[in-house]
């Protein structure tokens, strides 16, 4: 199972962020596990996560959808700014 990381900007206040339930709402319904988050020291409007995900191809739908818009919405995501790194095994 191949483990990711999504860095991105955000809008929102970063404690409104880090305590939203729409990672775990969203990314649980495809199976996904050991969601961490993390926050750029020097600027706390950077964020990342870290994540198990057993199935690319569904959380890779599953971003183009209206629910994915609609919780980087509520969390304050700048959708541009989203970069996803998928760990290879080398």
């Amino acid at each position: 199972m191949p483990t990711i990381i999504g860095h991105h900007n955000i809008t929102k206040d970063t404690q409104h962020w880090l305590t939203s339930p729409k990672r775990k709402e969203l990314f649980g319904t495809l199976g996904i596990t050991n969601i961490r988050t993390f926050v750029d020291p020097q600027n706390p409007k950077r964020v990342a996560v870290m994540m198990d995900v057993p199935d690319m191809d569904a959380m890779a739908a599953m971003m183009q959808s209206k629910a994915a818009a609609d919780a980087m919405e509520f969390d304050g995501v700048v959708p541009e700014s989203l970069v996803i790194l998928v760990e290879e095994e080398g």
